[in-house]
């Protein structure tokens, strides 16, 4: 309840009838996140208290939406940070895990665009479902889910039926001549 009260959820697009169900449900990251958070703090001593205090806010502001135009992902109490990309600016998606988040079932999926930083643009962090987002971006940044519009394929149909019929008369009347 904290965490709607923090940062409203984002939107879920509903205008997209291509993206997959599993995809459109992710909007936050999964709770293995706080622990990974929380052994991460531990390991920094006697900063404990506010480092775990800043992990506590980061992950319950945490929220993405993936629909038709891109991802977003934004998160942050007092400083708050947005971050949206479409498909087609994404260059390329990596997956990493270090030993913590492998215990915990979890990978980052890392999204660089061609903005020129050796760094991703955005982190999508604690998803246990990171190679089904990894195939589903690299996917989308391809343009293998976007459908060709329906009148754009009527046109082209006909003429490549109208060929092939006209393909096969030739060829019955290079027959018929051979035959002679």
């Amino acid at each position: 309840m904290a965490a709607a009260v923090l940062c409203p959820p984002l939107l879920p697009s509903t205008a997209n009838p291509q993206l997959p169900a599993e995809v459109a449900a992710i909007d936050r990251p999964h709770r293995n996140l706080w622990t990974l958070y929380l052994l991460r703090a531990l390991l920094t001593g006697p900063a404990f208290p506010i480092v775990a205090l800043v992990a506590y806010f980061r992950y319950h502001t945490m929220h993405y939406r993936f629909d038709a135009q891109g991802v977003h992902m934004r998160w942050g109490l007092l400083f708050r940070r947005e971050v949206n990309l479409t498909y087609r600016r994404i260059q390329d998606i990596h997956l990493r895990s270090g030993l913590f988040q492998r215990w915990l079932g979890l990978a980052d999926v890392l999204v660089q665009t061609a903005a020129g930083s050796a760094s991703a643009e955005m982190t999508i962090e604690g998803i246990r479902e990171f190679a089904m987002i990894r195939d589903f971006l690299y996917a989308r940044m391809r343009g293998h889910d976007e459908a060709p519009a329906p009148d754009a394929e009527a046109p082209v149909a006909a003429a490549l039926h109208e060929v092939a019929r006209e393909l096969v008369a030739v060829r019955e009347a290079i027959e018929r001549m051979g035959a002679r």
